[in-house]
Formats: C-alpha cells, structure tokens, sequence
C-alpha cells in the first residue's frame, strides 16, 4: 500500500531531534510522499530545503496564526518566491492559508486580507490552494466563491452543508486523527458519507494526534507531550476504511488518487517517480 499524507509540518521544532528517523519510520509504514506546508516567511526556504532531500513536495504560504506577526511585506516575499521557484515540481501548493476563528483575539480583518492576497496569488501562478478552516468556513467559502481556486480543506470540520459545498467548488476534505476519537461524530459521519473522490487522508504531524497518542489531561497537567508524526497515517487510514467500509488497500489507493487530483503537480511528480 502507498500513502500520500497530504499536510505535516515536518519543519516544526519538535521534530528537530529525530527528524531523519521520523522520515525513515514513515516510509518504512507505507507513506509513499508528504506535502510540508509552509506557515510563514521564516520557513519558506526550510520546507523547501526539506521536501528536496527527502523527495517530498511543498506548499508556501502564511498561515491566519501567523498573519498577526507577519509584515505586509511578506506577502512580497511570498510572492517573489513564488515567481522564482514557479519552475520547481515540488512546489504543489499555496498553504497553509485560511482563516482561524477559534483562536480569539485575532485581527481578522488583516487575516481576511492576507488571505484575500494568497488566493489571488493562486489564481495568478495557476496553483492549488491548501486552505485551514477552523469554525471559518462560512467565512472562506465566502472568498472562494470570488476567486475560483481548487485544493484541499485541511483538517475539515464543517457542517454536512458546508463540506457539500466545498466539494462543488472542486475542494477535497482533509481528514486525520481527529476522526479517530468515538466522540467526534461530526468528523466522523463526514468521513464516512462524503463522495468518494473528495477524502484524502493528512496527520498534521507534529499536531492533532489520533486517540492512541492523545494525553490524558494528568499527563498534560504532568507535562507530558505525545507526538503525531507521518507513520500514523496509515492507522489513521484504517479508520477511514473502517468508517466507509472499504478495504485498506482501496482506502490507500482512493486516498492516493484523490491527492494527486487536488495537487495536479503532485501527481506529476509521483508519476515520474
């Protein structure tokens, strides 16, 4: 079985320590290629760097935590490297951008703005979008419906409505650990009743781990961290195929196949590999 996972921060400090080996187990578990997002211009060059020595693809972008730090430059930043690296077939994506209203305190007019900004961006060098969307998406599909641009809805918690029309804009559905807790009915059902051609399967590594490796609040209380990483994909696929009652083999291929749909340059890439 070959896995796509289709978003983790494989640049984030917590895997510093052990980062080739986080490589190896993940190949060693079936996870064919990763997509490494960017988050911000501090990192940039590093998921770029990343996704060439580990033959990875990456997506660039400033990502609706970041934006409140970010300079208005960096959205020529962007932009620049974007134009320089335009070329580069591991470049699949502009991501992660979006819009976060969970998190308060936020500037959300600047971070609709941002946003605004990497969308047309999209539209202009032609590339697929990875879009993070937490309690926002109302308020994305708002955006998305102006500036026809096509991608993934990372870590997809919407309701049956707004994931429909995700779909119908040409979006696939990201879905990762979340979906593997019992109590997350909403995840779940969408999972499971979404169209075949829309899920495709992400961890988010270091960050949203599955049940088996979520900490109790003691441990968290204790200090104790647990985390995610990209060889959890495919356990986190066997939910998938357990919620759509689908071998997971198929659950692998599906998943694969949809990834490459919504990242036409990742499917060159793994075409030609």
């Amino acid at each position: 079985m070959r896995w796509i996972d289709t978003h983790c921060h494989l640049d984030a400090p917590e895997f510093d320590a052990d980062r080739d080996a986080v490589v190896s187990r993940a190949r060693a578990s079936g996870v064919e290629t990763i997509v490494l997002p960017a988050v911000g211009a501090f990192d940039f060059d590093t998921v770029r760097a990343l996704a060439h020595a580990h033959g990875f693809a990456y997506a660039l972008g400033i990502h609706p935590l970041f934006v409140d730090r970010a300079d208005d430059r960096d959205l020529d930043l962007l932009a620049n490297h974007l134009e320089r690296h335009h070329g580069d077939p591991r470049l699949v994506a502009i991501g992660e951008i979006g819009l976060d209203h969970f998190v308060s305190g936020l500037d959300q007019v600047r971070a609709e703005r941002f946003f605004a900004a990497q969308l047309q961006m999209a539209q202009r060098f032609a590339l697929p979008v990875i879009v993070h969307v937490r309690r926002s998406a109302d308020a994305l599909l708002k955006h998305l419906r102006r500036v026809p641009v096509r991608g993934i809805a990372h870590a997809f918690n919407g309701s049956d409505q707004q994931a429909g029309i995700f779909v119908d804009l040409g979006f696939k559905l990201g879905f990762g650990g979340a979906m593997t807790f019992d109590r997350a009915l909403q995840i779940r059902r969408l999972a499971a009743t979404v169209p075949d051609h829309a899920v495709v399967l992400e961890t988010d590594a270091p960050d949203i781990p599955p049940h088996w490796l979520y900490r109790t609040a003691a441990q968290r209380a204790a200090g104790e961290t647990m985390r995610n990483e990209p060889a959890e994909l495919p356990r986190i696929g066997a939910t998938l195929a357990e919620l759509r009652g689908w071998t997971a083999e198929h659950t692998a291929e599906v998943c694969r196949a949809n990834a490459m749909s919504a990242l036409p340059r990742l499917g060159e890439l793994m075409r030609g590999a």
